[in-house]
């Protein structure tokens, strides 16, 4: 199976290859547009580093409960996977505080990168846009960059007229596997120079079904090790409880959310000035772990199940004790900008953002841990051309608390600001050959009520050439420095995480992190087909990481707290180094007469720190290969994914078995049909028909929370 698919991939890029000799009338496809990057407006084919986005109509092709599953599959994007309700995307192995989620250009502003079941503030199913940006240009976000930008675009303000007066669409779909539906529409109003935006979403999911039992056969087998280990050290056997195992069904994993958003804009000949509103709340469950942490779990009156008078539903996390998160962000931004066209200064924008952040982490009747965060993040932005170069100088600056309460919360609580200016310039020449790069100083400051204050400065710096060669080519190669200061977590954390089932002991005294990272790239488009390769190799200097560790109690070293394992944070240089390979394939009017599409990919991550140990959730070895036939108004489409196992592990952690997911889809288009404008169809697909066991080793549950198996889902998408 393995030699089969890796030979399917291969074979779609030596197709790729043959394309270049092919004549055809067929229209070019363009890459997108890359609003990320800063500067001057570039596709994704003219950025060294790898660059992605996913249109309106991709994702919802795609949507998934959060926004990590959502973009896993893209190359080199995995998922934290963390259950239907939390998981932040994995981008070539680096993840939470290495990979910057933005919400249209500015930071979320929760605390989604402070652990694993804490859900990001951005969720693509009431996005316009979602953009993933890797190399130079990322590192005008700050080393929290390093391991690339993922900006979700929401169109709630806007900056050029649209089209018509009137527009927008609507959507719902409902899922088999946890009897799910899903529902979001959008809508725009044109009244003069006046643009006025609508947004709402609904997500309700129940527990979903799994292939199989929820623990992972590694760790029934360790259980049953240690088990035995227990008897011989007590020189007899005894009668071994067991434990019911769970399968068929994923307790306490649903997720319900509401998004609702408006926004006001003002769009003249040469600026725009616009303000927005978004209202998320969303309630999870956190399956995979009780949160007793070794004490016995919390009781109830008479043993009857509590039902919280505010979370009515009926799920099966109203069973007695099930630990949930319930969550709210009210976020207000403002963005204006203004097209100068001057010899020198040719545009100026501007972002404001404000976020109010909230969620408790509730068991029983009650909630055992509280995390508030609020927030102000701004950037200024001048787009300027000056001796040949084009580029961008800015301004940015965070203002931000973390407050966390209760017997649960590890985090006390943190004053964070800073302040940073950047610089980033990209020239070409007619010749084709091209070259760019950036600057960015920042100065970082933490200030803990228990530790006091902990401060930084951060320098980066990256430089890159390129070369457009004759018939579509592209090369070219980057070297990037980075700095990034520790966060709150690995700075100040100290007490039991439930969500990692951890006691997790944070190091005030965390010097900076560095990385060099060097990347090359190729690529090819043409007419009918297109082909890219990145490489990739970045040292780490003071990697920061939880490693087993220990704390002082009653004058001794001990490794378990509070019935869990003590992990600590630490430094040690690493090193990472990879790659992608993909591409895309087109035959108009080719066999059964349909227009076909054929795409492939393969990723590789590999993780390791300066001693020789591996470092811990790295995603394996990935294939993806898929298939789509057009008769204009019918598609089918196919895909497939394998996953090689994972045996290169953290330190006591297990491996993960190889996996292979299989996807069939088909649209009815009823805009062919007089119903609605383009892009209003009837959908059916089923994920993972062949009901695989599948298991992230990017994930902190990977031996206790499967990916969901077969789905069912079907939906309908009309715009107007």
């Amino acid at each position: 199976m393995k030699r089969t698919l890796l030979l399917t991939a291969l074979s779609s890029h030596i197709l790729t290859g043959l394309a270049l000799a092919q004549e055809t009338d067929t229209p070019r496809v363009e890459a997108p547009i890359i609003v990320t990057a800063p500067g001057p407006a570039r596709s994704s084919d003219e950025l060294i580093g790898n660059a992605t986005a996913l249109d309106r109509a991709d994702i919802i092709g795609r949507l998934s409960g959060t926004l990590g599953d959502t973009l896993s599959g893209e190359p080199g994007v995995s998922s934290t996977f963390f259950g239907q309700g939390a998981s932040r995307p994995v981008l070539r192995g680096l993840g939470a505080e290495r990979v910057q989620v933005l919400t249209n250009g500015i930071g979320v502003i929760d605390v989604s990168a402070a652990s694993p079941d804490h859900q990001v503030a951005a969720d693509g199913i009431d996005a316009d846009k979602i953009e993933i940006l890797r190399g130079p240009a990322a590192l005008a976000y700050g080393g929290q960059a390093i391991g690339g930008v993922v900006n979700v675009i929401d169109g709630l303000i806007v900056e050029t007229l649209p089209e018509r007066a009137v527009s927008g669409e609507a959507y719902g779909a409902y899922n088999g596997v946890n009897d799910g539906t899903e529902l979001g529409g959008r809508a725009a109003f044109t009244a003069g120079p006046l643009v006025f935006s609508l947004s709402a979403s609904k997500r309700e999911f129940g527990d979903y079904d799994i292939p199989g039992l929820a623990e992972s056969r590694q760790l029934r087998h360790r259980e049953e090790l240690e088990h035995e280990a227990e008897e011989a050290a007590e020189g007899e056997d005894h009668e071994h409880e067991e434990e019911a195992l769970v399968e068929g069904s994923l307790p306490n994993s649903f997720l319900d959310t509401e998004t609702f958003g408006g926004g006001i804009s003002w769009v003249g000949e040469r600026a725009f000035a616009g303000f927005a509103v978004r209202q998320q709340t969303s309630k999870y469950g956190l399956p995979g772990h009780s949160h007793a942490h070794g004490e016995e779990e919390h009781d109830h009156e008479d043993g009857e199940d509590h039902e919280d008078e505010e979370h009515d539903h009926d799920h099966a996390h109203e069973e007695e004790g099930a630990p949930f998160i319930d969550l709210k962000q009210t976020r207000y931004d403002f963005r204006a900008g203004i097209n100068l066209d001057g010899p020198v200064l040719k545009a100026v924008t501007g972002t404001l953002s404000y976020s109010d952040y909230e969620h408790s982490e509730v068991e029983g009747d009650e909630a055992s841990s509280v995390f508030k965060s609020d927030g102000v993040e701004g950037r200024v932005e001048l787009d300027h051309a000056l001796a040949g170069f084009e580029g961008a100088v800015g301004l940015q600056f965070l203002d931000k608390s973390l407050d966390a309460s209760g017997g649960e919360a590890f985090l006390t609580p943190t004053d964070t600001t800073s302040w940073a200016v950047f610089l980033y310039e990209t020239r070409d020449w007619d010749s084709g050959f091209g070259i760019e790069g950036g600057l960015r100083v920042e100065q970082l400051e933490h200030d803990n009520a228990v530790a006091g204050k902990a401060e930084f400065d951060l320098y980066s710096a990256s430089a890159g050439v390129h070369q457009h060669f004759g018939d579509g080519w592209f090369g070219g190669a980057q070297v990037a420095y980075t700095e990034r200061g520790p966060n709150e977590s690995e700075l100040f954390a100290f007490g039991p995480h439930l969500a990692t089932e951890q006691f997790e002991v944070g190091d005030a005294n965390l010097d900076k992190e560095r990385g060099l990272n060097l990347e090359g790239t190729l690529r090819w488009r043409g007419d009918k087909a297109s082909f890219g390769a990145n490489v990739f190799h970045t040292s780490f200097s003071d990697f920061i990481y939880l490693a087993p560790g220990s704390i002082e109690e009653d004058g001794e070293l001990v490794t378990e707290e509070d019935g869990l394992p003590v992990f600590a944070f630490s430094q040690e240089d690493a090193t990472l180094y990879g790659g992608e390979i993909y591409g895309e394939y087109y035959i108009n009017q080719g066999p059964l007469g349909a227009d076909w599409k054929f795409r492939s990919g393969i990723d590789y991550v590999r993780g390791e720190l300066d001693g020789g140990e591996n470092l811990p959730f790295i995603p394996p070895l990935r294939v993806t290969a898929g298939a789509d036939a057009d008769w204009q108004r019918v598609m089918v489409g196919a895909s497939v994914e394998w996953a090689d196992n994972q045996r290169r592990v953290g330190e006591g952690q297990l491996g993960t078995g190889d996996y292979t997911l299989v996807n069939l889809k088909t649209a009815l288009k009823l805009s062919e049909y007089g119903i609605g404008r383009e892009g209003t169809q009837f959908f059916v697909e089923v994920r993972n028909i062949a009901d695989e066991e599948a298991r992230l080793a990017t994930s902190v549950l990977r031996d206790t929370v499967p990916l969901p198996g077969r789905n069912l889902r079907a939906g309908l998408r009309y715009t107007f």
